[in-house]
């Protein structure tokens, strides 16, 4: 710690990064542990916590995250919409089709910046807010691809790192996207959707180097 942090404000946001990474809470025991500080300082930590709504504790003394933390999340979006901008509409304009930036949201994919391309005759109507079931379309099968272990390598195939659809979620539209690699608490994935029978090679690469530019952009 340095003389410009708080101690004790850098304790609280470690306690809710503890929280965010379980399903099943923590103690205030196993908080002491992975915190390293005595079990007082936990108490007051999550009381603290607790009154902003961003921790609650179940009848079994196991602290979550609270609801409060939706109210702070709801405004993650607009940042993350604007933080990627430039990537999308350079993608658009160079490979001619709708390009998105699509997040996790539960067990659905949910778009939350979409840019269309300005020179084309026609393409794929996709608006931001658009929903679907993570395991179709290209959007969330490079999320689910992201959250796969890694394999070890196979000389035979090559991993190309996105993933690529056709009519999975509009008929005659083929997709491809790449997940979004090493932002800390963001999934999702960047793509594009065209009206095409096959997606050209150079989307995949083209795809993947636009991912690339907006998880740098979220760093």
């Amino acid at each position: 710690m340095t003389a410009e942090t708080s101690q004790t404000l850098d304790r609280g946001l470690r306690v809710l990064k503890l929280l965010a990474d379980t399903d099943h809470g923590l103690t205030v025991t196993e908080l002491s542990h992975k915190l390293g500080v005595n079990r007082t300082v936990v108490y007051r930590l999550l009381a603290t916590l607790e009154q902003h709504a961003l921790v609650r504790r179940d009848l079994g003394g196991r602290a979550r995250v609270g609801l409060g933390v939706l109210g702070l999340g709801r405004q993650v979006h607009p940042l993350v919409r604007e933080a990627a901008m430039p990537a999308l509409r350079a993608l658009a304009e160079d490979i001619g089709a709708t390009a998105h930036l699509t997040l996790v949201d539960g067990a659905e994919a949910l778009a939350v910046a979409v840019v269309e391309p300005t020179w084309t005759d026609y393409h794929v109507a996709y608006r931001a807010g658009f929903r679907h079931p993570l395991e179709r379309g290209a959007a969330g099968k490079a999320i689910l691809a992201a959250r796969r272990p890694p394999q070890p390598p196979d000389e035979d195939v090559e991993a190309p790192g996105y993933t690529l659809t056709h009519g999975e979620l509009e008929a005659g539209a083929c997709g491809a996207a790449a997940p979004l690699l090493g932002v800390t608490g963001v999934e999702g994935s960047v793509g594009v959707v065209m009206l095409a029978d096959v997606v050209p090679e150079r989307v995949g690469e083209r795809v993947m180097h636009a991912a690339r530019e907006v998880a740098e952009a979220l760093r």
